[in-house]
């Protein structure tokens, strides 16, 4: 059985979303074992209307709720009967729990697993590392930093290389993926200080498949598989690509509602206009997998909904039967 602890108070649909995401994960993996934390009356008044295994479903009362208007550390540490504190002190204690899936805020996760839970030995800094679709089919892209760890150094910068093109192995499948280091210009000179010292690190690492530097518009251009970057950089990336996706989506819109003969137009292209909005759907890839902590940790989007809330959880299973944390311990020892 894998054994995943699943945060049920966070995120803006909660607990809605996040009991019904983990009945559907329950539904369809059979070797899965849950423990949701959160308000049990919640919790049972949604899952009275599902069908599921209830003997692979625990749950974990926890009176109160962690927001993104908390402070981090000091929610961690006050806020001791929190379903994210809670989850995190199961987490670190139970040594069959394998994994953590929150929705909930993102400096408390990232407070509370290196508080609570612990880095990998030899990792420098653990760090979120996202997924986004790309205009080549069945083709994702990875970005990791996405906001952990603002300031980085060259070799924290190594590091996030290594146990991202380990994640894109194990979780993904993904045959040696094609690292690129996000900077201002494709030529190796390029760029300030950080990126130079990190392009010299990155090419003289054998087991990273280095391709180069990368521009941010070809984020999703499909030529990368993983994208390495500082969390400053990485944020913005992440969050302008999302917000020029949706904005796009909106003028696109109304433009082919703008009149009777573009809504007729509409009409013949509305099919591949909807392949395009849910290629595009955030909530079909996940969250962001924080590398390098001890034990796996999945953060997924604060709006998330119902499908979001299960491929989370699915993450997570893939990483722990493909065993990445402990391949990226042996690969940071090595």
């Amino acid at each position: 059985m894998i054994n995943i602890v699943v945060d049920a108070m966070g995120g803006d649909n909660s607990p809605l979303a996040n009991v019904e995401g983990t009945v559907r994960a329950l539904n369809a993996l059979p070797d899965l074992q849950i423990t949701l934390v959160g308000d049990c009356e919640q919790m049972k008044q949604q899952l009275d209307k599902l069908q599921y295994d209830a003997s692979r479903l625990t749950l974990l009362h926890a009176s109160e709720v962690i927001s993104c208007n908390d402070k981090p550390t000091e929610a961690i540490r006050t806020k001791k009967d929190s379903s994210m504190t809670k989850a995190l002190e199961l987490l670190h204690a139970d040594e069959n729990a394998r994994a953590l899936v929150t929705v909930g805020s993102t400096g408390a996760l990232l407070a509370g697993t290196v508080m609570r839970v612990g880095r990998i030995k030899g990792v420098k800094r653990p760090a979120f590392c996202p997924i986004l679709p790309t205009v080549v089919k069945d083709r994702i892209v990875a970005i990791c930093d996405s906001g952990a760890n603002v300031d980085c150094d060259p070799q924290w910068l190594q590091q996030f290389a290594v146990m991202g093109s380990l994640y894109l192995s194990k979780a993904f499948g993904v045959n040696r993926p094609r690292v690129a280091l996000l900077n201002v210009g494709v030529e190796e000179e390029k760029g300030d200080a950080l990126r130079k010292e990190t392009y010299q690190l990155l090419k003289d690492k054998p087991e990273i498949n280095f391709v180069g530097n990368m521009e941010s518009r070809d984020l999703l251009s499909g030529k990368f598989d993983l994208v390495v970057c500082d969390g400053f950089a990485g944020n913005v990336l992440l969050k302008s690509t999302e917000g020029a996706c949706l904005e796009l989506m909106r003028l696109l819109k109304g433009a082919m509602m703008s009149s009777f003969t573009s809504k007729m137009g509409a009409l013949l292209v509305k099919k591949k206009l909807y392949e395009v909005k849910d290629l595009m759907d955030y909530n079909k890839y996940g969250g962001a997998v924080l590398l390098g902590a001890a034990k796996t940790v999945v953060k997924g989007h604060g709006s998330s909904n119902a499908e979001s809330v299960f491929h989370c959880i699915e993450q997570a299973y893939r990483m722990e039967t493909g065993g990445l944390t402990q391949a990226i311990a042996q690969a940071i020892r090595g």
